[in-house]
This record gives structure tokens, sequence and C-alpha cells, in this order.
């Protein structure tokens, strides 16, 4: 199935973002919940990492996996975490995200 590592690295993606999120709620690990989840969340999401790298190049899929992630932890930050986000920030994640498209878009490496 050709979109098979698109469905891992999405679940790779997901889950690194899902732990991030816990990672923040956990306080410093100072409440341990959120600091497991975040922990087991990271496991996950690094054994999906591993999955698409086998048919895609590594500098591909981390580029996806980083971008989307940040543009994801940053929106989620915003609006769970009330964190505000500056013209700069907001640019660069702008940025961010022309990247992502541009790999997905227009590069033949994918």
């Amino acid at each position: 199935m050709p979109g098979k590592p698109y469905l891992y690295l999405a679940v790779a993606i997901l889950a690194e973002v899902f732990a991030t999120s816990c990672l923040t709620a956990s306080h410093g690990f100072e409440k341990r919940l959120p600091a497991v989840i975040s922990l087991l969340g990271y496991g996950v999401a690094f054994y999906f990492l591993s999955l698409p790298i086998k048919t895609i190049p590594v500098g591909v899929v981390y580029a996806i996996w980083s971008g989307v992630g940040i543009v994801l932890v940053s929106l989620i930050g915003a609006t769970v975490f009330r964190q505000s986000l500056d013209l700069p920030a907001l640019a660069g994640i702008a940025l961010i995200m022309a990247g992502v498209l541009v790999i997905n878009l227009l590069s033949k490496s994918v």
C-alpha cells in the first residue's frame, strides 16, 4: 500500500503532539500521570517515525514530522494552554508550513 508510510508518519506526528502536550501539562514532571503519558507517547511517536524512513528519505520524513508537529503544538499551546504567539512567531510558523508544503508538493524525493 503506497500511502502506508504516510499513515505511519501521521500517527507519529499525532503521538508526538499528544506527548508534548502532556509534557506541558506535567509541569516539569511534577504531575506523574501526564509525565508517564508523555513518555509513552514519545515511545509510540518514535516507533511510528521509524517505519516511514524505510521507504522515504529520512530528511523528508523528519522535516514533515517536525514541521507539522511544531505547527500543531503551537496551536495547542495557544488554544489549550493560553500561550500567546507574537507576530515573528506566527511568521516563523507560516514559513515552516510553507516548507512542509514545498516538500510535499514539489519535491521528487517524496
